[in-house]
């Protein structure tokens, strides 16, 4: 079986700022297969930039377990991060002004960053032109960032973020400064780039509706992956399908989603049903009020 891009295993990352603890992934368990193109949603605060920024070596793990396309996150020295993150993982900001170096034009950003990864110097035109191809943006080579839409700089971001051919490419809340349409556009080239190079790819964001550029979408909620969906084309007519799970730990555990539990109005304890091939869960009785105590006749 091949070994998963990205497998974490009971994550967590404790942050202490003037004395107070916050955990802000409390046993994250998310595996990601070679070539999957997969969306991480969460509320703010819920971990996910978090989790990309332990996955792009920018930040380590207080305990648990990850690895991203063989290498040991917990164990890397200081010169294999470097390593790690210049020529196995790309990784796109959500601003816009962190992607790009601003005095610089979009082909000269890929060239840069070709020249710091190695790449033979003959290469590098033919390589830029490539990835501005790709993403849609040839015509723009010569533009300086600031001569740039949002959309754009962000389709130029990830031509840099592919320069070096990495195996695992982050997208941290890539469409967050963007309108609808420039939103669209993006999550198309990331698509493109998804299919046409097969690098493994995890967008981390706010907004539900990229669920729906993706196969799979995984939910994080209070620091761990709480639901999945996937999206699956019918044979019949082309028509999309969604499936929903929800995510069980080592213990059993699962979160069920919040509209689940909205529509049935389910609070404290539920019902459950043990069925040949399924489980119920069903509301349970309403809290019963204490009888008040009777009186000893006198």
């Amino acid at each position: 079986m091949t070994e998963p891009h990205i497998v974490c295993t009971d994550l967590v990352r404790i942050f202490i700022a003037q004395g107070v603890e916050v955990q802000a992934l409390q046993g994250l368990t998310l595996r990601v297969d070679p070539g999957e193109l997969t969306a991480i949603v969460g509320a703010s605060g819920s971990g996910k930039s978090t989790l990309l920024t332990i996955l792009s070596g920018l930040d380590a793990p207080t305990a648990g377990a990850a690895r991203v396309a063989g290498h040991d996150l917990l164990t890397m020295s200081e010169r294999e991060r470097v390593l790690y993150r210049r020529h196995t993982v790309g990784f796109i900001w959500q601003q816009t002004s962190r992607n790009l170096v601003p005095y610089l034009s979009a082909a000269d950003n890929l060239e840069l960053v070709l020249s710091i990864g190695g790449s033979p110097r003959r290469q590098r035109a033919a390589r830029t032109a490539e990835l501005l191809e790709l993403v849609g943006v040839s015509e723009l080579a010569d533009r300086l960032p600031a001569e740039l839409s949002g959309g754009q700089q962000q389709r130029v971001a990830m031509a840099v973020a592919l320069a070096n051919n990495p195996t695992v490419l982050l997208a941290d809340e890539p469409t967050g400064e963007l309108d609808d349409d420039s939103t669209a556009d993006v999550l198309e080239a990331m698509r493109t780039v998804n299919s046409e190079l097969g690098v493994t790819t995890l967008i981390v964001t706010h907004d539900a509706s990229v669920s729906q550029h993706v196969r799979r979408t995984v939910q994080i909620r209070d620091g761990r992956t709480a639901t999945e969906t996937l999206r699956r084309t019918a044979v019949d007519g082309g028509e999309v399908h969604a499936e929903e799970f929800a995510v069980l730990d080592k213990v059993g555990r699962l979160q069920l989603p919040q509209d689940y539990v909205d529509a049935l109005g389910l609070r404290e304890r539920v019902r459950l049903s043990l069925q040949p091939e399924h489980v119920e869960v069903r509301p349970g009785l309403d809290p019963v009020a204490p009888t008040a105590p009777t009186e000893e006749p006198s």
